[in-house]
């Protein structure tokens, strides 16, 4: 089918450095301008972000220090890809919450203005979600192709859930899952230990404020002290889990918090 368009749509998408908006840099960027007379423009760099590429994020896109070394910066395509957006709409998968911060954080890092709430956004990733719905309801229809009866009483989701993970467990067994980082994290098996860790595997607490990292290290999960050991920001800031003790915190994410603090000072 054809897109009815009144301005160029602009399909794109970014690998980078990581995924903090601030601090991670842009490899690659990927254009596809879609015009409204149906011509597909394509335009795509790979870039030197400037800084180390970390191993992890290399095993997911495949872009090394050493293949970007001669490649331009985002400085000195910056103005070119402005010129490319303008006067287009946007569009791609899970453009909101990553790819548009990030694109406008380096277009402002280079003293370039992008008004993108003058453009219409389009993220296929959303209408997705909205309307292959993520809900109980849902997961029976798909798993085992009926409608729960007395829907959103305590009975009938129960029977439900029961249900749906007996059939998930026959759909999937044998099947390797990764996570979004397109890493290894189990194997969908029989066997409820096997099960335990895959769906629970990296919780530290069940607020999700803090997680485990690769080394098996917790480490917080929000904030400005996001992704850094909580151990080692007692060290530097022991002030911040007085602040967390004393905030809207659940009182698990203190328990937690606390066995973290207390073991440190066991060391």
């Amino acid at each position: 089918m054809k897109l009815n368009l009144r301005n160029p749509l602009c399909f794109f998408d970014l690998e980078t450095t990581g995924i903090n908006i601030t601090q991670d840099r842009i490899i690659e960027i990927a254009v596809i301008k879609l015009m409204p007379n149906g011509e597909a423009i394509h335009k795509s760099n790979v870039l030197n972000p400037g800084i180390p590429i970390p191993a992890e994020t290399s095993a997911i896109h495949g872009l090394r220090e050493e293949d970007v070394k001669d490649k331009p910066t985002f400085k000195e395509v910056a103005k070119d890809y402005a010129r490319f957006f303008d006067g287009a709409d946007l569009a791609g998968f899970n453009i909101l919450k990553f790819d548009v911060p990030m694109l406008v954080e380096e277009f402002l890092r280079n003293d370039i203005e992008f008004d993108y709430h003058r453009k219409k956004i389009i993220d296929a990733q959303k209408i997705f979600h909205l309307m292959e719905k993520r809900t109980l309801a849902a997961a029976y229809r798909f798993y085992v192709n009926k409608e729960i009866e007395n829907s959103h009483t305590a009975e009938a989701d129960t029977q439900a859930t029961m249900e749906v993970l007996l059939a998930q467990v026959e759909r999937y067994e044998g099947q390797e899952v990764t996570d979004g980082l397109n890493r290894k994290i189990g194997e969908i098996k029989n066997d409820i230990e096997t099960l335990h860790k895959i769906t629970s595997t990296g919780m530290v607490d069940l607020a999700g404020r803090m997680i485990f990292n690769q080394k098996g290290e917790e480490i917080f999960n929000f904030g400005k002290h996001k992704n850094k050991v909580v151990t080692e920001v007692f060290k530097i800031e022991p002030p911040y889990y007085e602040w967390m003790m004393n905030g809207d915190f659940p009182l698990d994410t203190k328990r937690k918090l606390t066995e973290i603090k207390l073991r440190g000072f066991r060391k």
